[in-house]
């Protein structure tokens, strides 16, 4: 289990350490153009919902508590990428199978 801490520890919710590294991965891409968004997650405590709006200017951490990186699932970030470019801002979806077909353009 890691924790997404967003300014302060008192701004910090427990998630998932495989989760939390896909999320790492699409919060830094959003960021990196300048996009701030809305990040809604489940603490997974069974405290309701809790909302971030995620803009460059606050200090955030990825604090990951396995020792090993997991292995990320290219398809997941896509299908992160695209929820959190929508009105609605990044929720965590359900990780696809990585061996279904690419959508083709």
């Amino acid at each position: 289990m890691g924790r997404f801490i967003y300014d302060t520890m008192s701004n910090s919710v427990d998630i998932d350490d495989r989760t939390l590294a896909h999320l790492r991965i699409v919060i830094m891409n959003k960021l990196r153009r300048s996009e701030s968004f809305m990040f809604d997650v489940e603490p997974g405590d069974g405290t309701g919902r809790r909302s971030f709006w995620v803009h460059p200017a606050v200090p955030m951490q990825f604090h990951f508590f396995g020792s090993r990186p997991p292995r990320i699932n290219r398809l997941w970030i896509e299908d992160l990428m695209q929820v959190a470019s929508g009105p609605s801002g990044l929720s965590v979806t359900a990780e696809p199978d990585e061996d279904r077909p690419a959508p083709e353009e």
